[in-house]
């Protein structure tokens, strides 16, 4: 079944690497590390992450990311020799699906602000 454009597979392979992320950064209390993440301004044992750092490193990976496909196919579009087609499609999907993950994020952060906000104190 398809949703948006997205298997629902995909969606739930996202929100099991979610939930995954969400108990390591648990564990950062504990003293343990978080593993592939490396916020800005956080130190061994700084305590716990920023949810707005954490956002925006990842939001940095998904630019760096398109910015790579981009320059990979204007190398292979001028004929750089050192490029090839494997090369581009690659990056070009490794991009493309980052970026649909960090839609998708976003997506469900707006849905969880909504009922939020829409719950009676």
């Amino acid at each position: 079944m398809k949703v948006s454009g997205i298997e629902q597979s995909s969606i739930e392979s996202m929100v099991a690497q979610l939930r995954s992320i969400a108990a390591q950064t648990q564990d950062v209390g504990t003293g343990s590390a978080l593993t592939g993440v490396s916020p800005i301004g956080s130190g061994a044992g700084a305590g716990p992450v920023n949810f707005g750092d954490v956002l925006k490193a990842t939001l940095d990976q998904v630019n760096e990311r398109q910015q790579a496909a981009d320059k990979i196919g204007q190398q292979f579009a001028m004929g750089d020799d050192s490029v090839n087609i494997s090369d581009v499609m690659i990056v070009g999907q490794k991009a493309n699906i980052s970026l649909q993950t960090a839609v998708q994020v976003r997506n469900r952060l707006v849905s969880a602000y909504q009922s939020i906000m829409s719950m009676t104190v």
